[in-house]
């Protein structure tokens, strides 16, 4: 395996972002000593701000090992955030897929490749009112059985506080300067789950177990505790 070159186009995005990024806020970046240096490999990330995809973008370029974000592929379609996305090598998700496999077929290769795949298992920005991770969805398990890639956790913090993700005035909150906090886990151990046909129950238990690494690494990062269990924004709609 040969792990994937920075490139020409994720160095012009970094020129881009980094600035404003280092200039307007602080850094607290912890665990980088989890990124595996050459092999493929799985991030599963929390999502709680419109921001936190450039704050975990940033920590995870200066490790020399690029992301590769999924993304809808409808955002491939205009040109310049296509040209983009396709030369940093972003992965799009084609959800009209009927077979849940093959929408995650290029990440599978990406992985196969040597590269670092990230996920948002969640899907969109947290509907916990506290802002912990809640029920994720079952895409990240799905390729992390099909691969057995290493699966590292990461937990970020504190772009909410400068784009909070359900204000009512949007504003942004660049004062006083924000700490981005960004905190990367070992690998999840999902030996026990190697080997077992992917039934909806063991893909929800697969990604219960990461999302529950990322909640752990997240209680770090606030410094309080975790709750027991994920939020589910379907059971809280029905009141249960």
């Amino acid at each position: 395996m040969s792990r994937r070159r920075i490139g020409f186009w994720y160095r012009l995005a970094a020129v881009i972002a980094k600035p404003p990024l280092i200039v307007l806020f602080k850094r607290d970046w912890r665990g980088m000593e989890h990124i595996p240096a050459d092999e493929g490999f799985i991030t599963a990330v929390n999502h709680n701000s419109y921001l936190d995809p450039l704050s975990y973008a940033h920590f995870q370029y200066n490790t020399g090992r690029v992301p590769r974000f999924l993304a809808k592929a409808a955002l491939f379609k205009p040109f310049f955030v296509g040209t983009m996305l396709r030369g940093t090598g972003q992965i799009p998700v084609f959800r009209e897929t009927t077979d849940a496999a093959n929408a995650f077929r290029a990440a599978v290769a990406a992985i196969e490749a040597g590269e670092c795949v990230a996920f948002y298992p969640e899907g969109t920005l947290t509907r916990d009112p506290e802002m912990w991770p809640m029920v994720s969805k079952t895409g990240i398990a799905r390729v992390a059985l099909l691969t057995k890639a290493p699966v590292i956790p990461v937990a970020q913090w504190g772009a909410n506080e400068a784009v909070p993700p359900y204000a009512k005035d949007r504003k942004v909150r660049l004062l006083p300067r924000k700490t981005l906090r960004v905190l990367a886990g070992p690998p999840v151990d999902l030996d026990a789950f190697y080997g077992q046909e992917p039934t909806a129950e063991t893909l929800r238990a697969v990604t219960e177990t990461i999302m529950r690494s990322v909640t752990e690494l997240l209680a770090e990062l606030r410094e309080e505790p975790a709750p027991d269990g994920l939020y589910d924004p379907r059971r809280a709609r029905e009141g249960k």
